[in-house]
């Protein structure tokens, strides 16, 4: 990989006016999402902060996308939790720590990949396995914050069965707690009915503030440090061997949020997008997370779609985005009085948009094979929490199951003319599935045993290796031994070769 890019692209020209509008207004949507997404990984508050702070602009200047908002989000913060609540108590010091060094590894994963020109893999990962993947996490988010929406507390390890506590021990609900949880969904998801730049996130943490302020008595936020602590290699490196797989799963899973963001965007400009530079950019700024006591970070749908509408125009907007984070993070102590009851609503409205029914019907209607992908795991998501990753693996290994089932088959069209035979297989013709197109020939064959001729049409064959052409072979012999006349028919210029050698 050419490492000169860092070099011909930044600094951009100097930010438009559209840039320095859009800057602040993401990152005012950052700040209480970055609380209620630390809420979610199970990290003290502060340290959504600094990864708010640390993300954007460092991958900014080194992705390849000028729209995209880097930091904090559910997905890669649900996944954070699920590889970390199995291994000690949330909300710990040792918790954090350890939070921050699977940034680190999550980052060194990504840059690797970018270097390595790993970026192919982002078009690889099956789409019925993310689809099954995200839809299942997207429900665990939203379960995971209905104890908190009822004020109810609990300690189940998966949310489904935190969820299902909370909603069966009524006499624990707290009237306040839902009544702003509810409040703050309302605000967000009408808002963005009424326009997408509409500060939902803004207006329902101020709100939540002042009634903090006014004798709310619900759980609120807690004590919140000022100011940002320097960069440190002092994390629990003994840890890695057990948060390696745990960080190839995020490295991978959660790289499917940025790369279709900036797929999307970039098709919208008609630009070019490299993906092994944003798998590079995605992971220095997980590298900067993991540094700066952070955790995973991954690409933002609304904030790059905020960032887009502000009037966005280069990268510069997003390191405007961490620039701002960082200003006010001395004013941070004052959302300590904020009711966790807001990050709740604030996590559910943006895990709502994560849950989409059409993939699954698309793949009813056109593929069974691939809806029996993605209905599994999206079960095995729901049922395997918090240990989210092997349900990723589970995914993986039925779409290769399914590719493998698939290439096995070779179906044969077949029709006769007087007494010549016509065979068309179509599929792909190696050694796995030679013996299903032999036994194929073979039966049609013995359904027409008066046949003189036999035309064997090889233009649906889109690979052919030797043990393919061999077992035609088998079949020739026999036809020839029989006094039937073979004719090879639209032979592939890939494979004509080979079958010149093999068969003529």
């Amino acid at each position: 990989m050419r490492l000169g890019w860092l070099a011909d692209r930044w600094p951009p020209r100097l930010p438009s006016k559209g840039d320095l509008l859009a800057g602040p207004s993401v990152a005012l949507v950052l700040i209480p999402q970055s609380l209620a997404y630390a809420e979610l990984a199970g990290v003290p508050p502060e340290r959504g902060l600094y990864t708010a702070a640390a993300a954007p602009a460092i991958a900014a200047i080194s992705g390849s996308s000028r729209y995209l908002q880097s930091g904090p989000v559910a997905l890669t913060s649900l996944l954070a939790m699920g590889a970390l609540a199995p291994l000690m108590a949330t909300g710990t010091a040792e918790y954090a720590a350890h939070a921050a060094l699977l940034a680190v590894l999550v980052g060194i994963v990504r840059v690797l990949l970018g270097l390595l020109r790993g970026g192919a893999l982002s078009y690889l990962m099956s789409q019925p396995v993310l689809a099954g993947f995200t839809v299942g996490a997207a429900i665990l988010i939203v379960a995971s914050q209905v104890p908190t929406l009822l004020g109810v507390p609990s300690d189940a390890d998966n949310p489904l069965t935190a969820a299902w506590h909370a909603v069966l021990t009524p006499a624990g609900w707290q009237p306040g707690p839902i009544v702003l949880g509810i409040a703050t969904i309302a605000i967000l998801l009408g808002g963005r009915k009424l326009h997408a730049l509409f500060p939902g996130a803004l207006i329902a943490t101020v709100l939540g503030v002042l009634v903090a302020t006014a004798g709310f008595g619900g759980p609120q936020v807690g004590a919140i440090p000022a100011g940002l602590p320097l960069p440190s290699l002092d994390l629990p490196w003994p840890a890695v061997g057990s948060l390696v797989l745990p960080a190839v799963v995020i490295a991978l899973v959660g790289f499917a949020e940025p790369a279709a963001i900036a797929r999307r965007y970039a098709a919208q400009e008609n630009e070019t997008w490299n993906p092994n530079r944003e798998f590079f950019g995605q992971g220095v700024a997980n590298l900067a997370s993991g540094l700066m006591t952070g955790y995973p970070v991954g690409g933002s749908f609304s904030r790059t779609a905020l960032n887009k509408l502000s009037g966005a125009t280069s990268r510069w907007s997003a390191v405007l985005t961490g620039g701002w984070v960082l200003a006010l993070l001395p004013l941070a102590p004052l959302l300590s009085g904020l009711p966790t009851a807001v990050l709740a609503g604030l996590v559910i409205a943006a895990a709502v948009s994560l849950v989409e029914v059409r993939p699954f019907r698309e793949y009813w209607r056109l593929s069974l094979p691939q809806f029996g992908v993605a209905v599994p795991t999206l079960l095995a998501t729901l049922l395997l929490a918090p240990r989210m990753e092997r349900a990723v693996l589970l995914g993986v290994g039925l779409a290769i199951a399914v590719h493998l089932w698939r290439e096995l088959r070779v179906d044969v069209e077949r029709w006769l003319e007087d007494d010549t035979l016509h065979l068309r297989p179509r599929g792909v013709l190696y050694f796995g599935s030679a013996p299903d197109a032999e036994r194929q020939i073979r039966a049609a064959l013995n359904e027409s045993p008066e046949i003189h001729q036999l035309v064997l049409h090889l233009d649906g064959i889109g690979r052919l290796d030797v043990t393919g052409v061999l077992a035609l072979r088998n079949l020739l012999d026999r036809l020839a031994l029989d006094g039937v006349d073979v004719h090879l028919d639209h032979v592939a210029p890939n494979a004509q070769r080979l079958v010149d050698r093999v068969l003529r």
